[in-house]
């Protein structure tokens, strides 16, 4: 009986340990079957990162296209933008001569401290194109700024204005003040004095009492001054001294007399100041669209660096998270 139990109790011992072996057997296996059920997880995940990398790529790609197409244009219209200069440059140099003797000749009349009280007509000078810095946008802040300060003083306000630009800067606050609007007067030909007198002579029909002439006077290739300037009409030489009027005549000979020539003089008068500022306007045009032009193009090119840094990286990004997979699954087989 002593060794039947003996043999009992060994063999309870032995199955207790084969029970236990095949527990641990069965966690080893578990293990080992746990990463072959993540492995879908871990696919989806890698192919969505590879998604991922790809979209961000086409999209950089694709400004980064936009961005270097932008930038031929601005090179082109910088380039066509200094052939225009020129052109704009030699037509001003030839014009402004002809001009100034006709305003240094009303310069001379007498004038007066006292403010007139009569409307006043401010014709202004803008592009009909845009582009070009801040040439409209100052030509129209100081027209406005005109506006409020003449309309505080109690006297009415007419606008004459030349330039798409400049009409719709204006159109929403001052509509009802318009008189005139000129658009697309130089864009077919170059600015002409014959131009200039059909513009003057739609002005010359309203008779203005004053007028006040904006426009930005060119200084420099990369500079220019929006100056406003008091023009002398007809109303205010009637109210002049005729003793004065004819001392600062004086010195000029006129045929025929000014009694009959002096009508045909100051509407010449008004067409020679409104073609001065159109050339000078049109010069700083030009000068103002190359200056932008050129600023444009160095931005494009600096953005471009910093796509092409952010496209670099978003690559290198892809390649090294694809490498890292490619290790993985061969350490793991």
């Amino acid at each position: 009986l002593a060794q039947v139990e003996e043999v009992e109790d060994r063999f309870c011992l032995s199955s207790a340990q084969l029970i236990s072996r095949s527990i641990m057997l069965a966690r080893a296996s578990m293990s080992l079957v746990r990463p072959a059920v993540r492995a879908p997880g871990t696919l989806e995940s890698a192919m969505a990162n590879q998604a991922r990398f790809a979209a961000t790529l086409k999209a950089v790609k694709i400004r980064m296209r936009s961005v270097s197409n932008i930038q031929k244009i601005t090179k082109a219209m910088k380039m066509v933008a200094a052939a225009k200069l020129r052109h704009d440059q030699k037509r001003m140099e030839i014009g402004l001569p002809f001009v100034r003797p006709v305003q240094d000749l009303f310069q001379r009349l007498p004038h007066h401290d006292k403010p007139d009280k009569g409307p006043v007509t401010m014709l202004t000078v803008a592009s009909d194109k845009g582009l070009c810095g801040g040439i409209n946008t100052f030509a129209a802040k100081w027209t406005r700024l005109n506006i409020f300060e003449y309309e505080a003083a109690g006297l009415p306000v007419k606008l004459f204005i030349h330039g798409s630009k400049g009409t719709a800067a204006l159109q929403r606050l001052f509509a009802d003040r318009f008189t005139t609007t000129i658009a697309e007067a130089g864009n077919k030909h170059p600015v002409n004095f014959t131009s200039a007198c059909a513009i003057v002579e739609r002005l010359i029909r309203h008779n203005p009492e004053r007028l006040r002439l904006t426009f930005n006077e060119f200084i420099s290739v990369m500079s220019y001054e929006t100056r406003h300037v008091e023009m002398i009409t007809k109303a205010q030489v009637e109210q002049m001294d005729k003793m004065d009027l004819s001392k600062a005549l004086d010195v000029y000979s006129f045929e025929p007399p000014t009694t009959e020539c002096w009508d045909d003089l100051h509407e010449f008068y008004y067409v020679c100041s409104f073609y001065g500022a159109w050339l000078q306007s049109a010069t700083s045009e030009q000068s103002s669209r190359m200056a932008a032009m050129e600023n444009a193009s160095k931005n494009a090119g600096e953005m471009f660096e910093a796509l092409s840094l952010q496209y670099n990286r978003a690559r290198q990004a892809k390649i090294t998270t694809e490498l890292c997979e490619i290790i993985s699954g061969a350490s793991a087989v």
